[in-house]
């Protein structure tokens, strides 16, 4: 029923924009809090950014004050804008929207920063 997808991921320059978009779809989205992790080659998956139903955000130290997590729940909508990029920023990205014991993620989108 829940279905998470994600889009926008790509090759980027180091110091370059990326802006991923997940689409959600069968869940109750603004109840949901929302969330963007990521996980790199022979690394565990970290938690990037999450944003309340309430829009209020929280991100980690690696990525505070680049990146920046938004929602739009008329457009059933999450965001993660990502500006200064670096390499170490590359990984698979993963969409995950949390409610209580409701928990889904989506298929995760690659993102390579390279020159």
């Amino acid at each position: 029923q829940a279905q998470l997808v994600e889009s926008g991921g790509g090759l980027v320059q180091p110091g370059g924009s990326l802006r991923l978009s997940c689409a959600a779809s069968g869940i109750l989205f603004r109840i949901y809090a929302m969330g963007w992790y990521r996980q790199a080659p022979g690394k565990q998956r970290e938690l990037v950014a999450v944003i309340t139903s309430g829009s209020s955000a929280n991100y980690a130290d690696s990525v505070k004050g680049r990146f920046t997590i938004s929602r739009d729940n008329a457009k059933n909508t999450v965001y993660l804008q990502m500006s200064s990029l670096k390499p170490e920023d590359t990984a698979v990205y993963y969409c995950n929207a949390d409610w209580s014991t409701r928990v889904y993620w989506g298929q995760g989108t690659q993102v390579t920063v390279s020159s």
